[in-house]
């Protein structure tokens, strides 16, 4: 571009030679120096005769002087690679770069189990760029910031109640380009320990008592029995024999038996004697209690006639249906297919348990009043125990079902 600007004057100025010189030389010659110059074969011209062509000689304007067209020269002369002229032969002004395009970006908001999150406050911030944007995710949790400057790098923030803070990676854009965040996804507040996925009831069943297995008042007795679940399911025959074996071999249920024979023995009953030997023979007779009842009423009988024998705590409603659901639950039980059903295995439990004790109690405590004295006593303990667990025992309980709830 530049060799071509500084040839054009010298182009002109050939141009005109070839015009005006050959004339003047003509008009000198004679007619026959003229028919000979004009049979001679044709010279060929300069390529510089197309420059010629395309710019016209311009005229200078009346009154210029030389030193007017030596400086327009010079400027032509001058013009550095790259730079065009106008028409009135000055400098024309640099083209302006077009501004870069914008970009955006967008996600949508999830929670742990990939269920849409709508409603949420989004933040996004742009550290370099000074950017500080806010958007609401809609009801499909979708969200979008438009018009962004590319470069960065941005950052997408999000506090939640309920939730815990998410900050996304830094990211940056591109010119034009179309982020989409695809990793937002919302943990729940608090400490988060395990997520089980269970396939069938027996499944569920089976961690269910291994939780109420762990269920101890004061951290100590035993409170194996007692349904903190709001979801519980139906125990297995097998898990009622599990359950039931699992508090008569508990070791302070064999403390408490020998707590009880002490008992017994200080108010010298059932009949036996004095001494160690009655005090064998007062711990062998409640442990044999214990486990025909609990056997018979907690795993035999619920199994044959499909009930639960467990106590399921309310919790909830008034004082008044509280004590009511407690005072029931020796009398009404839930059944294995979920209602309501009149409790024969824990009434049938202390009838065989009492009618089994005449086999070793002592001649003098045996007979018809013996069974019915031992069901009555067992059956207003039951009341009683189960009005302490609905109102008292559940703040003493460990149990990570209870809490969990």
């Amino acid at each position: 571009m530049r060799l071509g600007f500084i040839l054009l004057p010298a182009a002109l100025a050939a141009g005109f030679s070839s015009l005006v010189l050959p004339s003047f030389a003509f008009a000198q010659e004679p007619a026959s120096t003229l028919a000979a110059a004009h049979d001679m074969p044709e010279t060929p011209q300069p390529q510089f005769a197309l420059v010629e062509a395309k710019q016209p000689v311009r005229q200078n304007p009346p009154g210029q002087s030389q030193a007017a067209r030596n400086n327009a020269s010079f400027l032509i002369a001058s013009l550095e690679p790259g730079a065009e002229m106008s028409a009135d032969n000055e400098p024309a002004a640099s083209p302006v770069a077009p501004a870069p395009e914008a970009g955006d970006i967008s996600g949508t908001v999830l929670d742990v189990n990939g269920d849409i999150v709508p409603g949420v406050a989004v933040v996004l911030e742009g550290i370099a760029a000074g950017e500080h944007r806010m958007a609401m995710t809609d009801k499909s949790g979708f969200f979008q910031f438009r018009n962004l400057k590319p470069g960065g790098p941005y950052q997408v923030k999000i506090n939640v109640l309920g939730f815990a803070s998410f900050s996304s990676p830094t990211v940056s854009l591109n010119p034009g380009q179309f982020l989409v965040l695809t990793t937002i996804k919302l943990q729940i507040a608090g400490e988060v320990t395990s997520v089980k996925v269970y396939s069938s009831n027996e499944q569920i069943a089976t961690e269910q008592v291994r939780v109420e297995e762990q269920q101890r008042i004061f951290g100590i007795i035993p409170n194996f029995y007692v349904v903190y679940d709001q979801n519980p399911v139906p125990l297995t025959t097998k898990l009622k024999y599990k359950l039931a074996l699992r508090v008569s071999v508990d070791p302070i249920s064999i403390l408490g038996v020998g707590f009880t024979a002490g008992m017994y023995q200080a108010a010298d009953t059932p009949d036996y004697v004095q001494g160690a030997k009655g005090y064998g023979q007062r711990f062998g007779a409640i442990a044999a209690d214990s486990l025909t009842d609990i056997m018979i009423g907690g795993a035999i009988l619920p199994s044959l006639l499909h009930q639960d024998p467990r106590y399921f705590y309310q919790g909830t409603g008034t004082n008044k249906s509280r004590a009511l659901h407690a005072l029931a639950s020796p009398f009404r039980c839930r059944g294995d297919n979920g209602n309501m059903e009149w409790n024969y295995s824990t009434i049938g439990g202390d009838l065989a348990s009492s009618a089994i004790s005449n086999a070793y109690y002592p001649q003098s405590n045996r007979g018809v009043g013996l069974v019915v004295s031992n069901v009555l006593i067992g059956t207003a303990e039951r009341v009683t125990s189960d009005l302490v667990q609905e109102f008292i025992l559940r703040k003493f309980t460990s149990s990570k079902a209870k809490d969990q709830n």
